[in-house]
């Protein structure tokens, strides 16, 4: 029994990857640059945050951001995207600056609704709950909170370009302990996004992630970078996928702990259903 279910998965996963290497490059440039994208996509994701906390550190949060569409019904996909951050923290931002701090933070997931059968060059669109869990390995890694909310992203393919934005709001239920003075979590996250397809699978993108807290007081509220990055879609052996780089500015971001600039690096696999 083990050795026929070893080989239905090596059958399937030989015909993912037969249909994959039949990809061109828009495909994959469109598949990677769409978050609502039928097939299964893992993005891995690395943030450096520069000038962070009081004393002007470095901060890192690696993600691990798997998107695994569902066919719901007939006329609907349920895709559901996962983010598991693994967190870097100096001494400097952990409570009593009890030393640097490293582990898994909280985990976010959220499921969206979306249409099957869009017309090409129409709007795309997809809406459902996101969840907020305590899964932080320190609570200065963490809120010790779960969290709900609403999430909702709309997009566009419009030849060259794809454009679109990612909205959601948290809003805490339960959770034990007040980890870094955290009674209750209200955030909001706002991710726009824009891609510039150019030959040869490269392309210009622009993807912030702005967020407000809103239990914070207004000089602590608002994170707002600006700036934009470059990439290019490859294939790692026969998987498609694509690597970026991009650079952020905070026009807008907490005093005292706010970080200034951020680097992004980002590689991301597709695997066809």
């Amino acid at each position: 029994m083990k050795k026929r279910l070893i080989g239905i998965f090596a059958l399937l996963l030989s015909a993912s990857l037969i249909q994959a290497a039949q990809m061109s490059q828009e495909e994959i440039a469109h598949a990677t640059q769409n978050p609502l994208t039928a097939m299964y996509s893992v993005p891995i994701q690395n943030n450096t945050y520069f000038d962070a906390g009081p004393s002007d550190q470095i901060k890192n949060v690696a993600n691990f951001q798997p998107v695994i569409p569902i066919d719901f019904s007939d006329n609907w996909t349920l895709v559901t995207r996962t983010i598991l951050p693994v967190v870097s923290l100096p001494s400097g931002m952990t409570p009593l600056n009890e030393g640097s701090q490293f582990g898994l933070g909280d985990t976010t997931f959220s499921a969206f609704f979306t249409p099957k059968n869009v017309k090409k060059g129409t709007w795309m669109w997809g809406a459902g709950p996101v969840f907020y869990l305590p899964t932080a390995t320190d609570e200065s890694l963490g809120t010790k909170k779960w969290g709900a909310g609403p999430a909702g992203v709309v997009l566009k393919i419009d030849g060259k370009w794809v454009y679109g934005a990612l909205l959601m709001n948290i809003w805490s239920f339960a959770g034990s302990g007040q980890s870094q003075d955290v009674e209750r979590v209200n955030l909001m996250t706002c991710q726009p996004f824009v891609n510039y397809n150019l030959k040869n699978g490269w392309y210009i993108a622009s993807a912030p992630i702005i967020t407000a807290n809103w239990e914070a007081d207004s000089d602590h509220r608002w994170t707002v970078p600006l700036g934009a990055g470059v990439g290019k879609t490859m294939r790692f052996g026969k998987v498609p996928g694509a690597l970026q780089l991009h650079g952020y500015y905070n026009v807008a971001t907490p005093d005292d702990y706010g970080e200034t600039w951020q680097m992004r690096i980002q590689v991301q696999f597709l695997f066809p259903r």
